[in-house]
């Protein structure tokens, strides 16, 4: 039988409760200091070049040629992103990432959209633990200006979240979603 893994960043990816007394929160707080500090030159970018090269950097993974991202760009953990190729990050996007982020290919993010994977129990003694879940945008979604997506969620291929939405739940493929909370009005 497999030993679940004492790693926490592994911890981190795998879901669930992270406790905020657990003692490997001490790497996770400094790697956050490390993405705040890099985040800096990132954010004072004069070329998506510069920006692309500085956000591989943030994120410990090499990000294609044909990806663009607009800064400002804002991560608090930046090493749980993956993006595809051909992708495309408007300005002031939030990426709360410590559950991991998936962008698969051809996805476009209007401006100001927030992934978040972090939430909190709700019972006041474990309000500073952590909840982990991922956030998978599979190909070619488009998530609309000021979007906000929720931990746990998958948006399906070809999906549009509207501007404003506020995601809970899955997507479908080729579905549109609107709304607080976002509910299927159309498909594509």
């Amino acid at each position: 039988m497999e030993q679940p893994s004492t790693d926490i960043f592994k911890r981190m990816l795998a879901g669930g409760l992270i406790k905020n007394d657990d003692p490997e929160m001490k790497k996770v707080w400094a790697h956050i200091a490390r993405t705040r500090k890099l985040s800096v030159d990132l954010n004072n970018s004069t070329s998506i070049n510069q920006s692309r090269g500085r956000l591989s950097e943030i994120i410990n993974s090499h990000i294609a040629a044909s990806t663009i991202v607009l800064v400002p760009f804002h991560s608090n953990f930046g090493q749980h992103i993956t993006l595809g190729h051909n992708v495309f990050i408007n300005h002031d996007c939030s990426f709360l990432d410590m559950g991991g982020i998936t962008i698969e290919d051809n996805v476009q993010i209007g401006p100001k959209v927030s992934l978040i994977t972090e939430d909190h129990p709700l019972t006041p003694s474990q309000r500073r633990d952590l909840k982990l879940s991922a956030i998978v945008i599979k190909n070619n979604a488009w998530l609309g200006a000021a979007a906000t997506i929720l931990p746990g969620v998958t948006i399906g291929e070809n999906a549009v979240v509207a501007a404003g939405a506020v995601v809970t739940t899955n997507v479908p493929a080729n579905t549109v979603v609107a709304g607080v909370p976002a509910k299927p009005i159309s498909t594509v």
